[in-house]
């Protein structure tokens, strides 16, 4: 695997890479190179623009390859709350008269917002302790109804990996099409991208920086635009492009899934010890037995002061969450858990500790020891 230096500060434990993963040097340097010759307004006339704009053409031709798709269907944004919009506007647009679609419980909250958004009324699959999606009632609420299906690939808290093959082929035989969100799973595991009939992914999440996204829009949208004001992608996206970011993305793309072996041979070692050492301090793996991401541990500890543990960690230097970045400042009980049928008391004592290419092992029993540390002095 390609050495890449870290940015992180040595008095810093990063272990929140599902929120965003820390920016590649590397990468955005690189990027950077390039915009600085091709910092032209892709929108404009000249010839000057004109290669900036084929510069961003390169990039989607890269995409394409990657998954598998046609050019034309893929969409750059901003972010992956507009990418998910992006991905929803499109199906409004191919199914106008449907009025119902089979969700998962596990969903970013952009995705629910994106469906009322649309009008789509949501129903919601059942779901277990396994964290996967039950594809019995899948095939329940198919029968009693078709609709389009829209479930993640890997759960944003718990990492575990859905059974998206099985959903595909349900999709298919039942002749309806299934839209997955792929912001945990791109870059960390291997992904059939034709299962899909439209999904999204972004570029922060994978080291990229923040500030690009795709949507690869279900093939038969025909009239739909997340806003309107300019031509920009197809017209499908109005505003000028983020070139470098856009840049740093493909870079970024092209070295997690050219490392994505070596890298994940270590971050499952480092899972198993980070969960074996919390299990000994009497705390709860989350769908340890699920196919999961090997850089996702979700716990539950065995304490009710959840917000003095974590401002202790991150006194300490270590950066944890509670669950999905959009909702963690808020401090609810985890969705996802009490879907799984954890109750509200455990939903509220779950951690998030995910890792990536900077961790080291040295940085994992450093993590456990503060949390062994903490557990001690608030009673365990």
């Amino acid at each position: 695997m390609r050495q890449m230096k870290s940015p992180l500060t040595s008095d810093l434990y990063y272990f929140d890479y599902n929120a965003t993963h820390p920016p590649i040097p590397e990468v955005l340097s690189e990027a950077l190179g390039e915009y600085q010759h091709f910092f032209f307004n892709p929108s404009g006339a000249t010839r000057y623009s004109l290669a900036s704009q084929g510069k961003i053409e390169s990039v989607r031709k890269i995409f394409a390859k990657i998954t598998n798709t046609n050019e034309r269907d893929l969409v750059f944004s901003s972010t992956g709350t507009e990418a998910n919009y992006l991905m929803i506007r499109a199906l409004r647009s191919a199914f106008p008269d449907v009025q119902s679609v089979i969700v998962s419980p596990f969903e970013h909250s952009s995705m629910y917002e994106a469906l009322a958004d649309h009008h789509f009324q949501i129903r919601i699959l059942k779901t277990n302790l396994t964290g996967l999606v039950s594809l019995s009632s899948l095939e329940a609420l198919l029968t009693e109804s078709k609709s389009p299906i829209v479930c993640l690939a890997v759960g944003n808290e718990t990492g575990v990996i859905q059974p998206t093959a099985e959903i595909s082929k349900m999709a298919k035989d039942f002749d309806i099409p299934f839209l997955s969100d792929l912001m945990q799973g791109f870059g960390k595991i291997e992904m059939n991208f034709d299962q899909f009939d439209s999904f999204t992914f972004s570029s922060h999440k994978i080291g990229g920086g923040m500030g690009s996204a795709i949507t690869r829009v279900i093939s038969n949208a025909k009239e739909y635009r997340l806003f309107g004001g300019g031509n920009q992608e197809n017209s499908h996206r109005a505003g000028t492009e983020n070139l470098q970011s856009i840049l740093a993305f493909a870079k970024a793309s092209e070295f997690q899934l050219s490392s994505l072996v070596n890298k994940n041979q270590k971050l499952v070692t480092l899972q198993k010890e980070i969960e074996n050492q919390l299990t000994l301090m009497g705390c709860k793996i989350v769908a340890q037995t699920s196919p999961r991401i090997p850089n996702t541990s979700y716990v539950i500890l065995p304490i009710d002061d959840l917000d003095f543990f974590l401002l202790g960690m991150e006194e300490k230097g270590f950066i944890i969450s509670t669950g999905s970045s959009c909702k963690s400042r808020a401090r609810e009980a985890s969705s996802s858990l009490l879907a799984m049928g954890f109750t509200k008391d455990e939903a509220l004592r779950a951690i998030r500790i995910s890792t990536g290419i900077y961790t080291q092992e040295s940085d994992v029993n450093a993590l456990c020891f503060q949390i062994k540390e903490l557990l001690t002095t608030f009673g365990t």
